[in-house]
Parts: C-alpha cells; sequence; structure tokens
C-alpha cells in the first residue's frame, strides 16, 4: 500500500509540475509577444494582427517568398528592437537546439545566395538561370512574423515562417499546440568556403541512417518499401495528402538498440522545444506506446543517396525527406513533425469550446 501511495504521489507531483511548467511556458513567450505586438506601428499592424479565426492561421508553405507570398510583417521590415523581440520569442518557445536550428535555416538563405553568386561571378551559371534565382528572394528578411488574435487574450497564436521555416504555435489560455513544425535545409550540407561541412539538419539524418543500417535484412524487408523516393514529404503544405494507414516494421518488431536509436530521433524532433514543454509532447508520445510506431524507408542506405523515412505513432508523425527537390542531388532536406488531432491547437480549442460559454 505505501508503494501505491509513493506512486500516486510522484504522479500526482509530476503532473502538477507539467502543468506549472506549461503555464510558465505560456506566460514567458507571452510577455515578448505582447512587447512585439504593441511595437508595431499601423502598417505593420496591418499585415501582422490577424484575427484568430483566419484561414491563414491553418496553412503552412516552405517554398520561397518569390514563390509564395506570407502573412505578416518580414523581418526585413523590421526596426532592430523588433527583431531582437522576435528572438526572445523564438528563444523561449524553442531549445536552444531548436533556436539554433530556426536561425541556421535563416542564415542558409544567405549563404545560397553566396553560392549562386559565386557560380555567376566565374560564369559558371547563365544569365537566365541566375534571374531566376534571384527572383526567388532567399533572404535572411524574409520570413515573416504574424499574430492571431491578441496574445492578451486566451486564444491567439503566432506564425512565423519563410523559406524552408514554419513554426506555427497556438495558445488556449495556458494550454498550448506546437505543430506543425517544419524545417528543411538546402544545401543540407554546404559544400565549399568557410562554411564546408555545416549541417543545420545532421542530426537527424544520421540518426535516419544509423537506423536503417542497424536493422538485419528480414528487418529490411518490412521496413524498406520497394518505390521511389518521393521528391518532397508526402504530407507537403500543397499536396492535399495525409497518411493515414500504417506501413514500415513496427517498434514491437526491433531490438533494445534499434528502439533506442527510434527514440532518439522522435527526441530530436520533440526536444527542439523548450525542456519542460518538450517533456510534456514527449510524454503524449510515450503513453501512445513506444511500441506502436512504425519506421518505414524509402531509397538508399548511405547519406549521399535519396532518402526518405517516416515515423508513424498513434499520436504523431515525423517525416524526413532528403531528394534534393527540384535537383534531386540528395543535398535538400524536408522535415516535418505533427501532433496528430491536435494540429494549429484542434484539440485543445475543442476541449475549450467544450467548456467555456460563449
Amino acid at each position: 500500500m505505501k508503494k501505491i501511495n509513493c506512486c500516486l504521489i510522484a504522479f500526482s507531483a509530476l503532473f502538477v509540475l507539467n502543468a506549472s511548467g506549461q503555464a510558465d511556458y505560456a506566460k514567458e513567450i507571452k510577455q515578448y509577444a505582447v512587447l512585439l505586438n504593441n511595437s508595431f506601428d499601423k502598417v505593420q499592424k496591418r499585415s501582422s494582427d490577424l484575427d484568430f479565426n483566419d484561414t491563414a492561421r491553418l496553412k503552412w508553405n516552405n517554398l520561397p517568398v518569390g514563390l509564395r507570398s506570407r502573412v505578416g510583417t518580414s523581418i526585413g521590415n523590421m526596426t532592430d528592437d523588433q527583431r531582437k523581440l522576435v528572438h526572445r520569442i523564438l528563444s523561449a518557445s524553442l531549445s536552444s537546439q531548436g533556436y539554433l536550428k530556426a536561425t541556421g535555416i535563416m542564415h542558409l538563405d544567405e549563404l545560397i545566395n553566396r553560392f549562386y553568386d559565386s557560380l555567376y561571378y566565374k560564369k559558371e551559371m547563365n544569365d537566365s538561370n541566375y534571374a531566376f534565382v534571384k527572383s526567388l528572394l532567399w533572404s535572411p528578411k524574409n520570413y515573416y512574423f504574424a499574430f492571431f488574435g491578441s496574445p492578451d487574450e486566451k486564444q491567439w497564436g503566432y506564425k512565423l515562417e519563410g523559406h524552408h521555416l514554419s513554426v506555427n504555435f497556438t495558445f488556449s489560455d495556458d494550454k498550448i499546440s506546437v505543430t506543425p513544425f517544419f524545417v528543411g535545409t538546402d544545401p543540407a550540407e554546404y559544400l565549399n568556403s568557410e562554411y564546408a561541412g555545416y549541417r543545420v539538419l545532421g542530426q537527424e539524418e544520421d540518426l535516419g541512417i544509423k537506423l536503417i543500417n542497424l536493422l538485419t535484412e528480414e528487418q529490411k524487408k518490412k521496413a524498406i518499401m520497394s518505390s521511389e523516393v518521393p521528391g518532397d514529404i508526402i504530407t507537403a503544405a500543397e499536396s492535399g495528402k495525409r497518411l493515414v494507414d500504417y506501413w514500415g516494421i513496427k517498434a514491437n518488431a526491433l531490438t533494445q538498440k534499434q528502439k533506442s536509436v527510434l527514440e532518439y530521433i522522435i527526441r530530436e524532433f520533440v526536444f527542439n522545444l523548450e525542456y519542460d514543454k518538450a517533456v510534456i509532447e514527449y510524454d503524449k508520445i510515450l503513453k501512445g506506446g513506444i511500441d506502436n510506431i512504425y519506421f518505414g524507408w524509402i531509397g538508399g542506405l548511405e547519406e549521399k543517396q535519396a532518402h526518405y523515412f517516416i515515423l508513424n505513432g498513434p499520436t504523431f508523425l515525423i517525416e524526413f525527406d532528403n531528394n534534393g527537390g527540384p535537383r534531386k542531388s540528395a543535398n535538400h532536406i524536408h522535415a516535418i513533425w505533427r501532433e496528430k488531432g491536435n494540429e494549429y491547437g484542434e484539440d485543445i480549442l475543442k476541449k475549450h469550446y467544450l467548456t467555456e460559454k460563449h
């Protein structure tokens, strides 16, 4: 009986800690969001202060802004003080690893411009191709921040989005939804200059390759789909596709060592969040059951070969694709983490509407 009571006390303490941690998390993000929102002038507010029910809140895109426009105010059209507040919001929302990935992705837009500039000046790229590249408007300035509802309200959200990055946070009182969370890199590995070897999403790729190569030949027969590597994640922003069916090898058929690497991959995505919130999100996955997660693979088993993998569990979906985008060079990553049933706060908002009078 004492042992049971101790377990109940420990569980209750963890619940209180998680609830308190989430409330503190929401409060810290909110304080910087209020400062940023109050700093916007009339022109910025017209672009950035959107209604919570605006349909743009429920859409994301990873294409450069030269191909797809974004709602919000761009980093380039902010003051330095406003940019500092955007970084404070990101720092409060994300862990150090998540913050460095997000800002690293933004920095890559500067580097890819330098790469194509060098090709053009060395006459290794013609005028028309160079003009097309410049029309894509790759730039750290071209990431857009938008509020949906006011951070002073019970329900609000924010989106930071541009080329290869879509961060979507939704708040309902102290409850928070943090997906879809899209990250991508072009190149996956920078190949020259002082940045040679720079890999913003290297850990995600390395762990996936490690796991597929830990499988036995019999296990690989279950895990690997005989198909062409997709040119993008299957649930890409404009694909209209959803992954309903489970395929690949189920985690209950993995050894403990293999299962540990699978868990490392999940944590690499989830722990992009600030620690207390990441623990809450990871706990949801654990309650869904690690053994119930499927790992699927398409493509080559080495880094420089086009490849795709998926982790599909009862409560979440992770996709990772390195097929080079339009160039098919296996040096261009798209990846996403989705919380099933709670993207853009679907679940927390439903609970709010059921308990609150409107």
